[in-house]
């Protein structure tokens, strides 16, 4: 069966799917469970409807309070609304910040200015705390049901957030970063409007060259969770405070 990775919406232009990447145990993300946006204010009744319909019932907010309140969602049918915040305002985590540099090996990204803004969010204490909320949703989702994660333009956060997920199913990083790097194809169509078919996204994602430029900058997270942690599992369970069976159960969850 064909999956689209991009869900047509007629307001937000970079809604999609999280389904479809293969790890290298030859489990593959499954599709129609996680979505991921840029702002959902823009929504119509039409796009309402798809949603409701694609059974996505829970939408976690990544955006601050002032991006919120000037712009909030439009909700539909049976969703609830997790009000998630990934950036704190940076006083109570600096602290934070100087022990994990002590007690770990964080990687020195001197020459990757957007990845060491990811870098300093991951290791910010109210951050975690997001991501956590973010894995409990997940957890506790229903079978048949979908959730969907969004900031406003469906990159930074959006993407701290994607990392995290596709490393917890065992997603290896330069898959991780052309699908960070697909937002910016993406807005390349947004003055036409004319949305990309599921063919031409397949051979942009193949084509990306992750080594230069932007490609690099989700590798704030990856490579600061391998450097600081040896690797996703111990992130989850010593940072994040869940087990090594819910990692299992999560991998049991998302990957056919």
């Amino acid at each position: 069966m064909a999956h689209d990775r991009i869900v047509a919406l007629d307001g937000p232009m970079n809604f999609r799917d999280v389904g479809g990447y293969q790890n290298a145990a030859g489990k593959t993300v499954k599709w129609n469970k996680i979505y991921r946006s840029d702002s959902l204010s823009s929504l119509t009744a039409k796009d309402q409807v798809k949603l409701a319909k694609l059974r996505v019932t829970v939408d976690c907010d990544l955006r601050s309070e002032y991006e919120k309140s000037s712009s909030p969602d439009n909700p539909w049918p049976e969703v609830e609304y997790v009000d998630l915040p990934i950036y704190s305002d940076g006083i109570s985590d600096r602290q934070d910040n100087r022990v994990y540099r002590f007690l770990h090996h964080i990687p020195n990204l001197q020459n990757n200015f957007i990845g060491r803004i990811y870098q300093q969010t991951l290791l910010s204490s109210h951050s975690q705390e997001m991501f956590a909320r973010v894995f409990a949703e997940l957890l506790e989702l229903p079978a048949d049901e979908a959730l969907v994660y969004h900031c406003s333009a469906g990159k930074d956060r959006t993407g701290m957030v994607s990392a995290l997920i596709l490393m917890a199913l065992g997603i290896d990083d330069d898959t991780i970063a052309r699908d960070y790097l697909l937002t910016n194809e993406l807005y390349d169509f947004a003055v036409s409007r004319q949305l990309p078919s599921n063919d031409e996204i397949t051979q942009m994602v193949s084509k990306m060259n992750v080594t230069k430029g932007e490609g690099i900058a989700i590798r704030g997270i990856t490579e600061t969770v391998r450097g600081g942690w040896g690797g996703f599992p111990t992130f989850f369970t010593k940072v994040l405070g869940f087990s090594a069976e819910d990692l299992a159960q999560l991998q049991r969850m998302y990957l056919e």
